[in-house]
């Protein structure tokens, strides 16, 4: 059965200075050298290129070139998987949304959750107690 991997563990996996680092490090290296197939949703991708290199998020943050390099070497695994939107996306948006209300930071977590939900992915490995509040997700925290 495939995963999801939220934007947080990639992040802390990046950045060197957070103390959950190494833990992020060694989750991401299993995904990398392990069989079973894990997501990465576009969205997640987007953000982590936007997060990394931000000078305001990461106190040495990475040049457009590395964070990509990043997230080249995980899609470029055979066992990866990138996921976008699918048609009814803004439907299945919707219906999600329709449980637990989405606004403020909420909103991109809804929208990874509905990315996941459209391709039948129903767990998701992440640092962010949020996507608890979905109840088709099962939110596996690697770094607790």
């Amino acid at each position: 059965m495939s995963f999801g991997v939220d934007v947080n563990i990639l992040l802390h996996a990046s950045d060197r200075s957070s103390p959950l680092h190494d833990k992020a490090a060694a989750f991401l290296q299993g995904c990398a050298t392990g069989k079973g197939v894990f997501c990465i949703a576009w969205v997640t991708a987007m953000s982590y290129l936007r997060m990394a290199t931000h000078g305001a998020i990461f106190s040495n943050p990475l040049s457009a070139d590395e964070a990509c390099a990043n997230l080249q070497a995980l899609l470029s695994l055979p066992h990866c998987r990138a996921l976008g939107e699918e048609e009814g996306f803004w439907a299945a948006y919707r219906e999600v949304t329709s449980d637990v209300p989405a606004r403020g930071n909420l909103v991109p977590d809804a929208h990874l959750a509905t990315v996941l939900r459209q391709h039948g992915v129903v767990k998701l490995y992440t640092h962010d107690r949020d996507f608890r509040k979905f109840d088709f997700l099962e939110a596996v925290d690697p770094l607790a």
